[in-house]
């Protein structure tokens, strides 16, 4: 079976250093349990409504379960629809590392507003929500790990109206600022989005720093998984890595925008875990391993 070669491969890279992170066919049942939940019990989840602010909550007590703190960070923010309170949702997995550097690993939670017909947001969204919960809980049990490593669950990162200086990454502009406040040393940012699609093709766009493209493509080689990502230098991808890259901080997208044919699923009532897969969120939970080790450990 397809998950099988899955779990086996994700534990040969668990076995090349000690510590390294390795995601299983567990942690890869936990991420689409755990998004498929979220999409029943979280829908719509608009950025800046009561129902984002009790998906936070959600998330939050599933985050927490893995046994690692976590907490809400709640602010307000301009926006054209006019002031709006955000939460993100934060974990963080202290370094063994004398003044150790953050990696910081992203993933938006909230709906878009702009959708013209209901939209669930279950790849969109929920899929990485998943993905990263699962995440914690096999960072947790493979740590403690040389950096610091924060997982975060960012709203606001879709737009009120049209994507703009005050308009969208809401949460991801509020991380950066808050590490530049405690003055906190970024080694990598990485961010998630739509990475639970069945037919998966992860897509490094070309806004993602030079070196840390590079060490992708070589993790995913290394977990087996070579040919599932490339990098294509003919796209800009705005994302929540942006704040981070504007900020001078290493960055980097995994996304997958072939969202059905011609990415026709996106932002629409089609965008439904019907079309996400458990064994594509193993793929992707096994690639975001494999570069966590390399930033890491090599």
């Amino acid at each position: 079976m397809k998950i099988a070669a899955c779990v086996a491969s994700a534990l040969v890279a668990a076995a090349v250093s000690a510590g390294a992170v390795s995601f299983t066919e567990d942690d890869a049942k936990i991420a689409y349990e755990t998004a498929d939940a979220f999409v029943r019990e979280c829908t719509p989840r608009h950025s800046g409504t009561l129902r984002a602010r009790l998906a936070a909550e959600w998330l939050l007590d599933r985050a927490s379960r893995c046994g690692a703190d976590a907490s809400i960070d709640s602010f307000r923010d301009k926006t054209p629809c006019g002031e709006r309170l955000f939460s993100n949702v934060v974990m963080e997995f202290k370094g063994t590392r004398t003044n150790a550097a953050w990696i910081v690993v992203m993933s938006h939670f909230d709906t878009p507003a702009t959708a013209k017909q209901p939209c669930a947001g279950a790849n969109d969204g929920a899929s990485t929500s998943g993905l990263l919960v699962a995440l914690a809980g096999a960072i947790r049990r493979s740590g403690p790990h040389p950096d610091n490593i924060a997982l975060v669950w960012t709203d606001g990162e879709e737009c009120c109206r049209a994507y703009g200086p005050d308009d969208g990454f809401h949460g991801s502009r509020r991380l950066v600022a808050n590490y530049r406040k405690l003055g906190r040393r970024v080694k990598t940012a990485l961010c998630l989005d739509m990475l639970g699609d069945k037919d998966l093709a992860v897509v490094v766009p070309s806004n993602s720093t030079p070196v840390l493209k590079k060490l992708a493509l070589k993790a995913a080689e290394k977990a087996g998984l070579k040919g599932l990502l490339k990098v294509d230098e003919s796209i800009v991808v705005s994302d929540d890595h942006s704040a981070f890259l504007s900020a001078g901080c290493p960055a980097i997208n995994f996304i997958d925008f072939s969202y059905g044919p011609g990415n026709s699923w996106w932002h629409t009532p089609d965008d439904t875990m019907a079309n996400v897969s458990q064994e594509s969120l193993c793929k992707s939970g096994r690639l975001v391993a494999a570069f966590l080790n390399a930033i890491c450990y090599n």
